[in-house]
């Protein structure tokens, strides 16, 4: 059987959104896509901000680490304000702090680091030995044969995900596929422009995508009878890396507790690079224990 007809936004939406509006020194404004969850996607929030950061900083310096909190929902039916306070312009360091704005509110703050690029020592992590993503069904492939539908919420983005093991749809019926991994290749199946920054921004995007997820698979749980928000995000970028090829993100979670999860990931190019860590907490709320997030 075919996937259903994808519905969500384009490569040319995605990056429209990425791209924002200088409204003053500064400050920026954003949007959200038009047929978008119903709270604004916790890695568009944090993409824009690093654009808004990246666009006050010099070309020669690039970003190596963020850490982010996701103050309140967002709405995706206003725009998003961002302010970008200049902390520090070093030597071989810069530093920025963001905050979103809607209502009047703070809904996120971003810190980021820039560094010009310097030689020094080098080691990696080995890449876990997994099958190649073109050997792979995608994601709406392998939600389809599960349960005969395309989920919305695999259809509003067009990043494309290769599970390699089982989904939490899957183990939420079958106990023996619960892990505590979780590992997808992911990529823009179109052509990017060059721009270091866009490919870092679209890596901060699609992060957000699955961390969540992780902890779900270890418990057999969907999406179903839960209530999640990402609370707290952080990224190390290490090496150079395209975004249009294709990454391996390892993602596991050593933890879950409190109504809350803890998952981490490390994302590999094809050839075995290193290029980026991942950490997140999310909210993981049970729907009979639900109420507003804190």
């Amino acid at each position: 059987m075919t996937p259903e007809p994808h519905t969500g936004q384009t490569l040319d939406g995605l990056l429209g959104i990425l791209d924002l509006e200088p409204i003053e020194v500064n400050i920026f404004r954003g949007r959200s896509p038009d047929g978008g969850p119903q709270r604004i996607f916790g890695g568009q929030v944090a993409g824009q901000a690093l654009v808004a950061a990246g666009r006050t900083v010099p070309s020669d310096r690039f970003v190596h680490s963020l850490h982010a909190y996701f103050i309140r929902p967002g709405d995706p039916a206003v725009p998003i304000v961002y302010e970008v306070d200049r902390v520090r312009d070093g030597r071989s360091f810069t530093t920025r702090r963001v905050t979103a704005i809607q209502h009047g509110k703070a809904i996120f703050t971003l810190s980021a680091s820039f560094h010009h690029v310097e030689p020094g020592l080098e080691h990696q992590a080995a890449m876990p030995d997994v099958p190649l993503p073109d050997e792979l069904p995608t994601m709406r492939e392998r939600l389809y044969d599960a349960v005969g539908r395309v989920p919305r919420f695999a259809s509003w983005h067009p990043i494309d995900i290769r599970p390699v093991g089982p989904l939490s749809i899957e183990a939420e019926h079958d106990p023996s596929l619960r892990t505590t991994r979780n590992l997808i290749w992911l990529r823009v199946g179109e052509t990017l422009p060059d721009d270091p920054l866009l490919h870092v921004c679209l890596m901060t995007y699609a992060s957000d995508l699955s961390l969540l997820d992780t902890v779900l698979l270890a418990h057999g749980r969907s999406f179903s009878g839960i209530a999640m928000a990402s609370l707290d995000h952080a990224m190390w970028f290490h090496r150079p890396f395209r975004a249009d090829d294709w990454l391996l993100y390892a993602q596991e979670t050593p933890t879950a507790s409190g109504a809350r999860g803890l998952a981490r990931g490390l994302v590999y190019t094809r050839g075995g690079d290193l290029v980026c860590s991942v950490v997140q907490e999310g909210l993981i709320r049970l729907v009979a224990d639900r109420g507003e997030q804190g």
